[in-house]
């Protein structure tokens, strides 16, 4: 059996559980769950594995005490990451959080008669380094990790209260703020229903907390449903509620210049990052009722996207406090562009992943870097910090792009329900020409776009047709008309919200 490497074992004694996705050659996704169970006295003899006095039973008993299994339950797809382990009689089990079946870890067994994948683990000495080896899926070839994450989620702290002399100016968005994370009346119980509450959030504070709480809520099984199959399900708003203080603050997208200082671009990406939390939402309110066949993998990856950028949105507030008190975030000039994109593409859900996450976040890694290097010239080493994490998450957001774009036009072809070609690559290009505007631009951050799925046949010599003569009857995305130059404006100008 083929062997995969993970990392070595000191890398993984900062937590007690991993995310690991895999891809293969042919472009088959698992995602899978690391447990690791060892003792601290265990962790503490595996820590320097250059002591030749150190235990080698303690060291073994620890490295035994390493586990990998999906990450799905088998029953009906819930995150086994927030997982209960328990010990019994036969070994050690996982406990999915959602109806408490439980999975043995070493053999994926299960009293229930359902069993889960398991794959089997070994640490190997490399050059006096302890590192840990799986076996790799049975099925496709070439395996190799896109993707591995501690399971836990770091917040900033709130920026501090806003200086008196804006405070009038920000008063309005005082009471919305204070509204409790669960409303008192009418508490959602679903997914979706949380998904569509915080879309009509318009605080970023508020909107942030109740992420938090809705995702925890998801993975820890305490609503009813996902709530995508209810002929009931809440409608998403046309366009997410934002609080007067921005709503004064928004201009057009072509009249937003570009940021020069700190504090500006800090300003402006945290208005990207708040978008970004709608829209996560937003692809699972929307597209979930249409597409009621959707796996509860898909709601794992898009809640884990949304927790990210409201991870995100509060890193970079607090900088932007830290950095300018004097200019709370919302006293800026910012605009709605990305939206633009978002409303575009609100037809089709293969469009979406497209456009919104394999050509808009792809953009953000090819920016990243540049942005990075700002701060650090600027010897702002905090802000770097930030970005870093924002960059590294977001490779995770394209390969979720790429996996669900990929799944989805398999889907469609399963179906028989063809509207455009199979081939993911082709089929890829072909809705970029029918929903960008103009060119897709280098430079290219080729390695970060290949760990995520993006090969350049994607994304060379790509033009997106939006908006030119020949595309006859599209509308406006802010409603009403054919306004295509308005229209070809605000979809172009998203390329510039991160800075080149």
């Amino acid at each position: 059996m083929a062997q995969l490497r993970i990392a070595p074992y000191k890398d993984l004694l900062s937590h007690f559980r991993f995310l690991l996705t895999l891809r293969s050659q042919e472009g088959h996704y698992r995602s899978l769950i690391l447990f690791r169970l060892s003792t601290s006295s265990e962790v503490e003899s595996c820590a320097d594995n250059e002591d030749e006095n150190r235990d080698t039973e303690t060291t073994n008993a620890a490295y035994s005490q390493l586990y990998i299994m999906e990450s799905a339950c088998p029953h009906l797809g819930a995150d086994m990451s927030h997982a209960d382990i328990e010990e019994c009689e036969t070994g050690v089990v996982a406990v999915c959080p959602w109806h408490r079946y439980d999975f043995d870890l070493q053999t994926g067994k299960s009293d229930t008669g359902l069993s889960a994948c398991t794959f089997a683990v070994e640490v190997r000495t490399e050059d006096t380094v302890d590192t840990v080896y799986m076996e790799t899926p049975k099925e496709g070839t070439g395996w190799r990790i896109v993707e591995m994450r501690p399971v836990s989620e770091a917040f900033a702290d709130p920026p501090p209260p806003v200086a008196s002399d804006l405070s009038a100016d920000l008063s309005s968005t005082v009471s919305q703020e204070n509204e409790p994370v669960v409303p008192e009346e009418n508490a959602p119980t679903t997914l979706m229903e949380w998904a569509v509450l915080i879309l009509n959030t318009p605080h970023p504070r508020l909107k942030v907390e109740r992420t938090k709480h809705a995702v925890h809520l998801f993975r820890t099984g305490q609503l009813k449903s996902i709530g995508n199959k209810s002929p009931s399900a809440p409608t998403p708003p046309d366009v997410p509620s934002r609080d007067d203080a921005y709503l004064r603050n928004t201009v057009d997208p072509s009249k937003v210049k570009n940021r020069r200082n700190r504090a500006s671009m800090l300003h402006a990406l945290a208005n990207i990052e708040q978008w970004a939390i709608d829209l996560a939402w937003d692809i699972m309110a929307r597209f979930g009722p249409m597409n009621k066949e959707l796996p509860p993998a898909f709601f794992a990856d898009f809640t884990k996207m949304a927790l990210d950028e409201s991870k995100h949105f509060s890193l970079l507030t607090s900088r932007l406090s830290a950095l300018s008190p004097s200019t709370p975030y919302g006293s800026m000039p910012v605009h709605a562009g990305l939206w633009e994109s978002a409303t575009v593409t609100s037809q089709s859900l293969i469009s979406r992943l497209a456009i919104i996450h394999l050509v808009h976040e792809a953009r953000g890694l090819d920016v990243n870097p540049a942005t990075i290097e700002k701060f650090r010239k600027a010897g702002d080493k905090e802000t770097v910090g930030v970005m870093e994490i924002i960059h590294a998450d977001e490779v995770t957001h394209v390969t979720a792009g790429h996996r669900w774009f990929t799944w989805a036009v398999a889907r469609e072809a399963e179906k028989g329900n063809i509207e455009g070609d199979v081939d993911p690559v082709k089929r890829f290009r072909e809705e970029v020409r029918k929903g960008w505007t103009g060119d897709i631009k280098g430079p290219f951050n080729v390695e970060a776009r290949e760990m995520a799925g993006l090969t350049p046949q994607f994304y060379e010599g790509l033009r997106g047709e939006l908006g030119y003569p020949a595309e006859e009857g599209v509308t406006s995305a802010t409603g009403g008309g054919t306004d295509l130059d308005g229209l070809e404006k605000g979809v172009a100008a998203v390329r510039l919200e991160y800075e080149k």
